[in-house]
């Protein structure tokens, strides 16, 4: 059964409209994943010594914000990983256990990338602490443990998939917890730190993450067994309708009706919730810039950079998926009586007043200075001027159907990848730092700065020839993505 179940996964893969740009990508993927697996082995190995050169005691310092670290994993985690899924369906009517259903796809994410690459980092430290004379044997059960909280943090994530209240609670509780130990008010490391160097000192404490772990299993496999059925599972969650007018956008046409159903999808879908908050959080991004905290972010093009995720986070997590949005409804949408341009102007005006009221919540930029919010204002002025008609543009290429009910995958996904939105999408970044700094090691700073705004006022004005060119585009490759989504795999 084992060895069919993954024949038939293989042939799902390899069947797929998008084998061969899964293929290229994949060759991406493992150079990526090959260059983290050197990023983390190197910490392995050289956080000891980077510590204890900093005058602290390394392993009571690991275990001290080990807690963080966890959180830190999670946080990523329900963003990034996928839960693995297999075509129930069909099997629910065949000879097949559902135990052994259950079990085989929770082991999957035993698998995941999300696990594995913590070993890099842990197993070299933990040489690392033997070859500074640490007891051989607590060490391995202290590796042993924290390996074991790594799996924790997989079976949490997997039962908070559809939970957001209940994973934005226990973000808000940590953020909190960090907040309170900066300014010196409670500090929680204080008691965790006892959990995670007790599994060096005692063998008693490995039984913590062993118990957290086969209780999880435990109600992760009960949760998805009772579920496991095509009346009850897989039925649609039923809610009470709600209506919304919003009247006052009639008396653009067309235009404003698309702009009710973008404004409808933003309020209560899942996946575009989700793209809101990540807007959010990227407006708070550039403070990684200009604070100056980080020494390889002092160079002057990063301002720039850092203005572009600011003023433009939603710009750039929305309107990357344009049509994709749609694509549920896509294929009857295109068999009415409507214009492209109308279509793509509703998403332009809703990018471009996102981009605004980015823009008036990071005025509190101004703090660093009026330069760097003139950075981010200018910037802003790109996003709309040019960086609005690329990510357009991209779309017109971008072929893969999005499940508005869940949030995962919420900053891209691998099937949308071709070289075509690659390269769309690297001017969107790339150029602006470029021109600022044409500008700069000429005649200044101020004179970047205007370029990088004249080439977004230039944007605007020949809005209309270039929506040509796309709407063009957009009916050339009509019925390729309309076959696009229709792919399930």
């Amino acid at each position: 059964m084992l060895k069919q179940i993954l024949n038939l996964e293989w042939k799902a893969f390899t069947r797929a409209a998008s084998f061969s740009t899964n293929l290229v990508l994949k060759i991406f993927m493992i150079i990526g994943a090959v260059y983290f697996i050197f990023i983390f082995a190197g910490m392995g190995f050289g956080l000891y010594f980077l510590l204890e050169s900093q005058g602290l005691k390394p392993f009571e310092t690991i275990n001290q914000f080990m807690i963080y670290y966890l959180g830190f994993d999670l946080f990523v985690r329900f963003f990034f990983q996928k839960m693995p899924t297999l075509a129930i369906k069909p099997f629910l009517n065949q000879n097949v256990s559902k135990n052994w259903i259950v079990n085989f796809t929770i082991f999957k994410t035993v698998f995941s990338f999300f696990n594995f690459m913590h070993w890099f980092f842990l197993i070299p430290f933990a040489l690392v602490l033997i070859s500074q004379d640490f007891s051989s044997i607590g060490t391995i059960i202290w590796l042993l443990g924290i390996l074991l909280f790594i799996y924790v943090n997989n079976f949490i994530t997997i039962l908070v998939d559809k939970m957001d209240a209940v994973f934005y609670s226990f973000v808000a509780v940590l953020l909190v917890f960090g907040l309170l130990q900066y300014y010196s008010i409670f500090d929680i490391t204080l008691y965790t730190h006892n959990i995670f160097s007790g599994l060096y000192s005692s063998i008693f404490y490995i039984s913590i993450p062993i118990i957290l772990l086969i209780s999880l299993y435990s109600f992760t496999f009960k949760f998805f067994k009772n579920n496991l059925y095509l009346d009850t599972g897989l039925e649609a969650k039923k809610t009470e309708a709600t209506t919304e007018n919003l009247n006052f956008l009639d008396k653009w046409g067309s235009l404003g009706t698309f702009l009710k159903n973008d404004i409808r999808l933003l309020k209560r879908n899942k996946r575009a919730k989700t793209t809101i908050t990540m807007s959010i959080i990227f407006i708070f991004y550039g403070l990684l810039f200009y604070t100056k905290s980080i020494d390889i972010y002092n160079a002057p093009v990063w301002k720039i950079f850092a203005g572009i995720f600011v003023s433009g986070g939603f710009l750039l997590n929305f309107g990357q998926f344009v049509p994709s949005w749609d694509s549920s409804y896509y294929p009857l949408m295109m068999t009415q009586n409507i214009t492209y341009k109308d279509y793509l102007s509703s998403k332009w005006w809703l990018m471009v007043i996102a981009t605004f009221v980015s823009t008036l919540i990071a005025s509190f930029y101004l703090y660093f200075g009026w330069e760097v919010y003139l950075a981010i204002v200018v910037s802003a002025v790109f996003n709309i001027g040019v960086s609005s008609h690329l990510v357009l543009l991209g779309g017109a290429y971008t072929r893969t159907p999005i499940d508005l009910s869940s949030n995962k995958s919420a900053f891209g996904d691998k099937k949308s990848f071709n070289i075509k939105t690659l390269l769309i999408s690297l001017p969107k970044l790339v150029l602006p730092m470029l021109i600022y700094a044409v500008g700069h090691y000429t005649l200044g700073w101020q004179f970047g700065y205007a370029l990088v705004a004249l080439t977004g006022v230039l944007g605007f004005a020949f809005k209309n020839k270039v929506f040509n060119l796309i709407e063009k585009i957009y009916i050339q490759e009509k019925y390729t993505t309309i076959e696009g989504y229709k792919q399930k795999n």
